[in-house]
């Protein structure tokens, strides 16, 4: 078999995974996360959550794909043959978010076009669900395509496309090098604009401002871990399929550390950039902060546009915002992209440029449901169903088996070698016991939640079809992938 492609540098690894753990959740879940969870105070189970989940599992996560040299079926069939079928469902919800996370990016390249001469009008709400969406009743009534929509999820695709089958140095690595650093310094750029605007302070003493009786309540707690876990692109297929490609001594550890806080990182530079903007809205129409702050795509597209209107020099900041968030979308979906692609090509020994072609061919076809008037709706129950039910149970199926049927040692071996700061008994600790019983819980109570009341008041016929029967499809599916005839070299040995 051919030699396994390898970054060309330890920057350009350390870039690919930030790029895929920076994302739009980033820009619009972190700084409402930490507004509704006691302000600054938040950020204390917040770096708690870092230092005992967060860096853990992204150290198992490279130690994994470092050691096993392969996508996350060919590290789970050499982990022991019989879970190969985890690798597989892992990869399945990847394609399964790489389709209708596509949609978002486009509707962020289409607002960075409406940025320039705020065609959103005043009533940023109203076009955004009704002249630009065209929102129909329910999910299964689609409607007509929203081509400038399409136009640019094609072009997203596009994009994804040639970066992955330049290659992993070549194309994701170069593309990653450039959106990265260019994304923190737009950023940079935006904080230092905002951040003098009247009424910013205000915005940012509602974030910051810490209420410290809120570290009482465990589900603070919980949503700290669940932010962590949701932003770090861990549990599905991407970060093993990122490290495998790095060169036989890299420093896991190091990369493991400095890629999780410069997520983390991102995330606060993000809230302050996004409070800031609040503020000044509250300051320009007489409100509270408390009262234009929201959350999810609302907050980028009504809320933000809503504040746009009310800015001095309202074209610089609208188009640079949703430059931001294609930027930040974009690498995210590369890596998501990839993840699939080094699937198929260990297993079945296809060409890269073969493979990628398929996988963005069906990609794309099936992103045209996501751009209907229906669209939203779909990609509402379907992200639901993947965060909170999909990625989290997971996430704790390899956890659990890494903990308590593998073992951690041959791991922690293996990652303690070739870096320059070692895990001990602590690490070990923190993914038996801290990460097992935070993602458990939070898997069950999502279930329980969503079994007794219906999502967003959703039909149960919408959220069978759409949302719960996502896990039992792709656990089928992985099954068959499973069986499926591999190249010679695909099974090794632990």
């Amino acid at each position: 078999m051919a030699q396994r492609e390898q970054w060309g540098s330890r920057a350009g690894f350390v870039l690919a995974a930030v790029g895929s753990a920076i994302g739009l959740g980033n820009i619009w879940r972190f700084p409402y996360m930490a507004y509704e969870n006691g302000g600054g105070a938040f950020l204390i189970p917040y770096i708690f959550a870092l230092l005992t989940a967060g860096i853990p599992f992204m150290i198992l996560e490279f130690g994994m794909g470092h050691k096993f040299r392969g996508s996350a079926p060919k590290v789970f069939s050499r982990i022991g043959t019989k879970w190969e079928w985890l690798g597989w469902m892992q990869v399945l919800v990847a394609l399964v978010i790489s389709i209708y996370y596509v949609a978002v990016i486009g509707w962020t390249i289409n607002y960075t076009g409406f940025a320039v001469n705020q065609a959103w009008g005043s009533d940023p709400k109203g076009f955004f669900f009704g002249e630009y969406l065209g929102l129909t009743g329910s999910p299964l009534e689609l409607g007509g395509i929203r081509w400038p929509i399409l136009g640019a999820c094609t072009m997203a695709w596009a994009i994804t496309w040639l970066a992955c089958t330049s290659g992993i140095r070549k194309g994701i690595e170069r593309a990653c090098k450039v959106l990265i650093p260019l994304l923190f310094v737009l950023v940079l750029v935006l904080i230092f604009r905002v951040v003098n605007l009247p009424g910013a302070a205000t915005g940012l003493d509602y974030l910051f401002n810490p209420d410290f009786s809120k570290l009482a309540d465990f589900s603070v707690w919980a949503d700290a871990y669940g932010q962590i876990f949701f932003s770090l692109s861990v549990g599905f297929a991407i970060m093993l399929a990122y490290s495998s490609y790095l060169p036989k001594e890299a420093d896991i550890n190091n990369n493991a550390a400095i890629t999780v806080f410069m997520n983390c990182g991102f995330s606060m530079l993000a809230g302050i950039m996004i409070f800031a903007v609040l503020g000044n809205m509250a300051h320009a129409t007489g409100q509270a902060v408390n009262d234009v702050a929201g959350a999810g795509v609302g907050l980028a597209f009504i809320t933000i546009p809503a504040a746009i209107n009310t800015m001095p020099a309202p074209v610089f900041f609208g188009t640079l915002f949703f430059v931001c968030l294609t930027m930040a979308g974009v690498s995210s979906h590369i890596s998501i992209v990839e993840a699939v692609c080094s699937s198929f090509i260990d297993k079945f020994g296809w060409s890269r440029k073969k493979t990628t072609t398929l996988v963005c061919s069906f990609g794309f076809a099936m992103t045209v449901i996501f751009t209907t008037g229906g669209g939203l709706l779909i990609l509402d129950i379907v992200d639901h169903f993947i965060n909170n039910l999909c990625i989290l149970g997971l996430a704790l199926l390899e956890i659990v088996l890494m903990s308590y049927i593998v073992g951690l040692e041959d791991i922690r071996n293996h990652v303690n070698a070739s870096s320059d700061f070692t895990v001990g008994n602590a690490w070990m600790l923190c993914l038996k016991l801290v990460t097992v019983a935070v993602l458990g819980y939070t898997f069950i109570m999502n279930i329980v939640t969503d079994y007794g009341t219906p999502y967003g008041g959703y039909a149960t016929k919408d959220l069978l079809a759409l949302g719960w029967s996502i896990l039992p499809i792709a656990f089928v599916m992985s099954l068959a992938l499973n069986r499926k005839q591999a190249v010679p070299g695909f099974i090794g040995k632990k």
